[in-house]
């Protein structure tokens, strides 16, 4: 009677995997057991049932040991290596010389991944974005009628971005000798594609910042060329954006942050100040003094002509370039994020506080916070606030990887884009409309691209270098256009990290100049 007992307390766990369990297997397998003998040795669970046994306690037939399970269960403080299948002591601190921690690990198993991805890669031919879906099907359904132009066109954009593989870009400039060493921290390219700005964090502190001329060569490879002119601040760069003062991205916007004795400013510099083919008359040249600021934006509505606003902590400063006349909006929260709109004079601001709100330039600031045309909240601190053509419908991404596009009319969230990842940074957004694509690098240092059209993840792109325990300085930096280059450019994926630049071309078969044994094409680039 007691025996019965016993068995129908351990028999309630038969599912799960505790020690119970364990004993009561056991005592099935064994052929011979003593009734008075506790069960008190453990064995290996086994996910197959155990054989039926006769009424006499013996077993019906006679069977293999059970076999172990491929997923060891979870110890507290312990780490199963499956490598060498055994476990090891999880030590909570950092004072050992080889500590293995949860940390430890986790990078373990996320550079394992990369590396797995990068393999992949470079793979001739990849997995289609969508299931079932070649360029032969999508011809075909064409000429049958059932795919309009503009979707054909949509999807084989999708399919070329599943085809790119990453080319190493070699920097041209008139100093050849020494090679860039120094990290990419922010590239912006202007509205055409020839030109980028690029700021790099230098050795001793502070950073540098210059342009990189792209050219697309005749041959069907894309060339950089860096311009002569590099400037040093030993303050940091928190944003910028081009600016059309005399013609259009004839300037750039820089925020620079404050340090020690120097207070923040935001830099209005021409273009040609980075270039020796026009020293002479460099163009408008200003400073203003302006504390450390998150964001920057420039107004290319002509009611607003040369306008442009920053984003600081509890305040938004709308300020015209060339009277200095200022309109100051205070608000509750930090502004990491802004944007003009095109057809109106109103400028749309993400906050800290993931409060996405606009500005009517129109309207003069008021304490009751009634100039707020229209305001919703995203959830999470607001990175970037990207308007599509259609004005009435707003990209933003926030600090706890959410991507949403947003009805500005209805406030309401109409699509989410899933799969990206962020916990603090200020990581932007990329949209090329014409192909129907979103970009966002994440914190994990991966490229995704999603399509805009229904928000499905189309590919994504793994760093070409581990990431570090630098933080952000292993986040890439990148630009996607149709034409990198110019009108005459190569559609593809720029991609900044470290000191490195690499180029994802649609074009399966792109040939580098380095690799071909041949010099890319010298000169100015730039057709400004």
């Amino acid at each position: 009677m007691c025996d019965c007992l016993v068995m129908k307390r351990f028999s309630w766990r038969d599912g799960g995997g505790g020690g119970r369990q364990g004993r009561h297997r056991h005592h099935r397998w064994r052929k011979v057991r003593s009734p008075s003998r506790s069960p008190d040795r453990r064995y290996d669970r086994s996910p197959e049932p155990c054989p039926s046994t006769s009424t006499d306690g013996s077993e019906a037939g006679s069977s293999a040991p059970p076999k172990a399970t491929n997923t060891a269960p979870e110890l507290p403080g312990f780490y199963f290596d499956p490598e060498k299948n055994r476990y090891f002591r999880l030590l909570p601190g950092h004072n050992n010389c080889n500590p293995l921690t949860n940390e430890m690990l986790r990078a373990k198993e996320q550079e394992r991944k990369r590396s797995a991805m990068l393999l992949e890669d470079e793979q001739p031919r990849k997995k289609a974005p969508r299931t079932g879906q070649n360029t032969s099907l999508l011809l075909h359904n064409r000429h049958l009628g059932l795919l309009p132009p503009s979707s054909y066109c949509r999807l084989i954009h999708e399919l070329k971005v599943s085809g790119m593989r990453r080319h190493k870009l070699e920097v041209q400039s008139s100093e050849s000798s020494s090679p860039n060493t120094d990290n990419f921290r922010l590239i912006k390219a202007d509205s055409t594609c020839e030109r980028v700005f690029t700021v790099n964090d230098v050795s001793h502190g502070g950073c540098k910042y210059g342009i990189m001329n792209l050219s697309g060569c005749s041959k069907g490879s894309l060339s950089v060329e860096m311009c002569d002119n590099l400037y040093f601040t030993n303050r940091k760069v928190n944003s910028i954006c081009w600016a059309s003062v005399s013609h259009p991205d004839s300037h750039v916007l820089l925020c620079l942050v404050s340090i020690s004795q120097t207070p923040g400013c935001v830099s209005l510099l021409p273009a040609s100040l980075f270039s020796n083919s026009n020293p002479d008359q460099p163009g408008m040249l200003c400073s203003f003094k302006i504390s450390t600021a998150w964001s920057c934006a420039w107004c290319l509505n002509p009611q607003a002509d040369k306008t442009f606003s920053t984003g600081l902590s509890r305040h938004v400063i709308v300020t015209n370039a060339v009277t200095g006349r200022r309109q100051m909006y205070s608000i509750n929260s930090d502004v990491l994020a802004q944007q003009f709109a095109l057809r109106a004079p109103v400028l749309f601001n993400g906050c800290r506080s993931g409060e996405i709100f606009s500005i009517d330039l129109r309207q003069r600031s008021r304490r009751d916070h009634s100039w707020k045309a229209c305001r919703f909240h995203q959830g999470s601190g607001v990175t970037s606030v990207r308007l599509l053509r259609d004005e009435n419908y707003l990209l933003a991404a926030d600090m706890q990887g959410q991507i949403k596009l947003w009805d500005v009319r209805m406030t309401r969230t109409v699509k989410q884009y899933e799969g990206h990842h962020n916990e603090y940074a200020y990581l932007p957004l990329h949209v090329n409309e014409d192909e129907g694509l979103l970009l966002a690098v994440g914190q994990d240092c991966y490229t995704r691209l999603w399509s805009l059209n229904d928000g499905h993840l189309l590919r994504t792109i793994p760093s070409p270098h581990p990431a570090g325990k630098e933080g952000f300085d292993s986040i890439p930096n990148v630009v996607f256009s149709s034409q990198l280059g110019g009108c005459r450019g190569l559609p593809g994926l720029l991609m900044a990290v470290r000191h490195d630049l690499y180029y994802y071309p649609y074009n399966s078969d792109y040939q580098d100049p380095a690799a071909a044994g041949k010099e890319p094409s010298a000169g100015p680039v730039s057709g400004r």
